[in-house]
This record gives structure tokens, C-alpha cells and sequence, in this order.
């Protein structure tokens, strides 16, 4: 390898290296966005705040470094290739005849490694939920209408982004009363707020529709938040579930923070 062959690929390489702690940096402003949002989703209706809009710009920054990295990384694999040497015809038969379990592996690990940062993350919090209770959607994107209930995260697949849960409630007397195991892509799971981390518990105002699990059940439906917790992030909401009317009025139940999560967009129910 000649001496200007191999600066060119540290150079290379301390690039690689900068623009993943740029992308690294992006995210940590998406995220703070986020927690902004969450916490306080009716300042995008004030005139004059441009939040949504510098969320969009942080979003086309962490796009145009994911894409500078990807870039990056295939001149280097290329570099690397022209000096490698090839190695002996026997060799090489023998590292392509090698075990195909090995090589499907190897495979795996280098497409994760070629992900974006925010990815990553969204990947590593996902398999971070095994043993937790999670709000999922169990029924088809084609369902007339979506059902959602409290599982618990038993494994959660890299490659192909699906949870394998267990709903811990056991069937009906047509289903013989057992507990019911799912697949499901990482799009139809929603981790509940953390009891031991208010930080990272988000606020509904009144007036906010929301997912709630129903008291009593471990089925979760669409409310209404009628008031917030008073004192602390950690206390119950008051909602009202729609469709939950008795003597022509929606009953208010309360509800632990812990059981309420954001409504997806789209629910049908």
C-alpha cells in the first residue's frame, strides 16, 4: 500500500468519523424538538412560532449527513477493495463455500452498521422494551377498525423490525382460554410512559384526544382528556372514552399516566 493511497483513506476515514458526530448532534436537537412538542403541543398554533419549521430543517440536515456518510463509507469500501489482494484461487473458494449462517450474519451487523444514527437509536429503544408492558395494535392496516391492548415485548428482530409479544390475558372460551402470541412491526407498538422517569413522561392538555388503557381492562381506546394531573407529571388523568356513554352521558374516569399515550394518526375505531 503506498503512502498516499493509505492518507487518503484516513482522511477519509476522520470524515466518516465527523459526520457521525454532526448527525449525532442533529439528533439530540431532534430529539429535544420532540420533548418540546410533546410537552407542549399547542405552541405550534401560535402566531409567529416557527417550530415545526426548524424541525423540518433539522430533519433535512440529519437527511443530507445520513446521505454524505453512506457516500463516504462506499469510497472507502471501494479504496479498500483495490488493495486488498484477492488471495489464492483455493482460498477464495473456500471463503464463499464458508458457512452460510456466518455469512448471513455478517451481513445483518453490516446493514445495521449502515443506518442512519436516528435509526440506530429507534432500534436499540425498541430492543430495550423486552419484558415491558406496551400498547399494540393487533389487528390488520386493512381492519375496518384498529384494537389495541397491553402486551408484553418477548423479542424484538433487528432486521425485520418485529416485535414477537404476548398478550397475558387469556382468550375466550372459542380461542380455549389461552394466551395469544403476535408478530408485529415496530410501527404498531407504543411504549408507555416510564413510573420511575417523569422526565420523559409527556403532558395532554384537556381538550387532547388520546389512547388510554379502559379501567379494569387491558384493552386501550380513544378519550378525551378532561383535566391534567394537578400536582404532579406522576398523578391519575380524568378522561371521558368515547363510545363509554351511560343514562345519555360520558362518564369521567381516572386513569394513571402511565396507561395514556399519544393517538395515533388515523385511528379508526
Amino acid at each position: 500500500m503506498s503512502s498516499p493511497d493509505f492518507a487518503d483513506i484516513l482522511e477519509k476515514s476522520r470524515e466518516l468519523d465527523r459526520l457521525r458526530r454532526d448527525q449525532e448532534e442533529v439528533l439530540q436537537e431532534i430529539n429535544k424538538m420532540h420533548k418540546k412538542l410533546q410537552a407542549t403541543p399547542e405552541v405550534v398554533e401560535k402566531p409567529g412560532d416557527n417550530s415545526l419549521a426548524k424541525l423540518k430543517n433539522l430533519y433535512i440536515q440529519a437527511k443530507d449527513l445520513s446521505e454524505n456518510e453512506v457516500n463516504v463509507s462506499n469510497l472507502l469500501l471501494s479504496q479498500l477493495d483495490a488493495l486488498l489482494p484477492s488471495g489464492p484461487p483455493g482460498q477464495q473458494r473456500r471463503r464463499i463455500e464458508g458457512n452460510d449462517q456466518k455469512r448471513k450474519r455478517i451481513k445483518n451487523d453490516s446493514d445495521i452498521s449502515r443506518l442512519s444514527p436516528s435509526m440506530r437509536n429507534q432500534l436499540d429503544a425498541c430492543a430495550s422494551l423486552k419484558g415491558e408492558q406496551v400498547a399494540a395494535r393487533v389487528t390488520a392496516e386493512n381492519a375496518d377498525k384498529d384494537e389495541w391492548f397491553v402486551v408484553k415485548v418477548m423479542h424484538f428482530d433487528r432486521e425485520t423490525k418485529e416485535f414477537e409479544v404476548l398478550d397475558e390475558e387469556p382468550g375466550d372460551d372459542e380461542e380455549g382460554g389461552v394466551q395469544r402470541k403476535y408478530k408485529l412491526h415496530m410501527s404498531c407498538i407504543i411504549p408507555f410512559p416510564k413510573r420511575n422517569d417523569p422526565s420523559g413522561v409527556p403532558e395532554f392538555s384537556p381538550g387532547r384526544h388520546v389512547l388510554a388503557v379502559y379501567p379494569g381492562t387491558t384493552a386501550l381506546y380513544k378519550a378525551t382528556v378532561v383535566s391534567t394531573p394537578r400536582k404532579r407529571k406522576t398523578d391519575d388523568y380524568l378522561l371521558e372514552f368515547d363510545d363509554d356513554e351511560e343514562d345519555g352521558a360520558l362518564p369521567q374516569r381516572m386513569v394513571p399516566f402511565h396507561k395514556v399515550v399519544p393517538l395515533p394518526e388515523g385511528h379508526r375505531q
